[in-house]
């Protein structure tokens, strides 16, 4: 796929993709947010697609996952997509086999005093792999930056070092084909993909409790690349000692080099983000609109990305200026200190708006009603909690984190469809934080 005379067959493809997506969407919806992307390359299964800075993040948070049904709707062999800056160099080519976040980088990464020395530590990993900290453990909440420091760790050393061998994955995607590989007798080529690297990066190692067979490969291969003088970089949400499920032999390596926390943005770092990201968007804010923001918002760098884009949101379908007002109406004081809110609160008040009980919630029926509930608790769970997809998945019925990632990106794209439902949601939002009840 690296071939550039394969190219127009990719725009060819995204063709078909764009046609399907203009049946299905308003047109408004589509000439905004859609026409403006144009195919960059594909690579290891990823279509990569370029788009302007005011486009792109709305686009790849709302549309995502509309663009991957479509590649699956016109029997593509490309799964997934990933957008990069128009201008970027062609996202889909390169001696690299890393599928990664191009805006990943050291570069992009905002430093405060909570994180300053993770990113250096990630930095010093990247410019000098096996020589500085080995392994590198980063841990904190999630959405404070890990995952952008291990890929960062990915995308300098794929553009300073490209015969290197680096690979980047997560524990979850580590478990899913180490099972797979069992199944289908293919172990030696599991062992090779995974034993023959220079540089192996690792996210949420803490997904790897409870695995045995899992851990006891994991613990395999981890022996094998540090004995072999490899790279190893981890990231999990607490310190290798509170991984209270994991195997003693496991936490005991995760500490022989340097563990390092990445703690919540303090107020000079959120605003600094997202000035940034309003930047990057061609937006204006007015007046004191990001410093209050930045004030609501404490939790992590997601939240606050997320927070932002619903604003810009609301108020390019609005046509509201990006003031105080449009933040009050949008996301009122105290919408987004629910970080401790129980799950089985934010369940049982969705459930009680929709009339059902809250088993039909989490449980496995698939018509409208529970279907919609379910989806609208788990877009409330991700934003009112600091639970990852994995935890997620486990408290709605046991489902994996890709259908906890298929249920947000829908409910997200029907925001900007429904009014009623946004509406609903932001009902919802603020009687779970004020303890009302017998929200419609």
């Amino acid at each position: 796929m690296g071939d550039p005379g394969a190219k127009p067959d990719f725009k060819r493809l995204w063709n078909e993709v764009r046609e399907r997506l203009e049946a299905s969407l308003p047109r408004s919806t589509f000439e905004l947010w859609i026409e403006p992307l144009e195919v960059a390359g594909a690579r290891a299964g990823v279509l990569y697609l370029s788009a302007p800075d005011n486009v792109r993040a709305w686009s790849e948070r709302r549309y995502a996952g509309l663009i991957r049904e479509a590649l699956a709707a016109v029997g593509s062999e490309l799964r997934d997509v990933s957008f990069s800056a128009a201008g970027e160099p062609d996202a889909g080519q390169g001696a690299s086999d890393l599928d990664l976040n191009v805006n990943y980088t050291f570069d992009r990464f905002v430093i405060g005093e909570e994180n300053q020395v993770a990113h250096a530590a990630a930095l010093a990993v990247a410019e000098a792999p096996s020589e500085a900290y080995n392994p590198l453990f980063m841990h904190g909440p999630p959405g404070l930056g890990k995952t952008h420091l291990l890929v960062a760790i990915a995308n300098y050393l794929a553009s300073s070092a490209p015969n290197l061998h680096v690979r980047y994955t997560t524990a979850e995607r580590f478990t899913h084909e180490f099972v797979t590989a069992l199944r289908t007798e293919g172990v030696e080529e599991f062992k090779r993909r995974y034993r023959d690297l220079d540089v192996l990066l690792v996210d949420d190692v803490q997904f790897l409790e409870g695995k045995r067979h899992t851990e006891d490969e994991f613990f395999h291969t981890f022996n094998a690349l540090y004995e072999g003088g490899s790279q190893l970089a981890l990231s999990a949400d607490r310190i290798p000692s509170e991984l209270s499920d994991l195997e003693a032999r496991l936490r005991d390596r995760f500490e022989w080099g340097l563990t390092v926390a990445i703690e919540p943005p303090n107020m000079a770092t959120r605003l600094t983000v997202l000035r940034r990201l309003a930047r990057e968007a061609g937006v204006e804010a007015e007046g004191d609109m990001l410093v209050e923001l930045a004030r609501r918002i404490d939790a992590n760098v997601r939240q606050l990305h997320g927070a932002l884009t619903r604003v810009i949101a609301h108020g390019s379908l609005t046509a509201r200026p990006l003031g105080t007002e449009l933040l009050d109406s949008v996301l009122p004081k105290g919408a987004a200190r629910a970080k401790s809110t129980p799950v089985e609160e934010i369940q049982q008040e969705v459930a009680s708006s929709f009339g059902i009980s809250r088993a039909e919630l989490v449980g496995p029926a698939r018509t409208t009603v529970p279907l919609r509930a379910r989806q609208v608790a788990i877009y409330l769970t991700r934003e009112m909690t600091d639970l990852s997809l994995p935890q997620i998945g486990r408290l709605y019925g046991g489902r994996d984190h890709s259908t906890v990632l298929n249920s947000l990106r829908r409910i997200e794209a029907r925001f900007a469809e429904d009014a009623k439902l946004a509406g609903r949601v932001r009902r919802l939002r603020d009687a779970i934080h004020s303890g009302d009840r017998g929200v419609s």
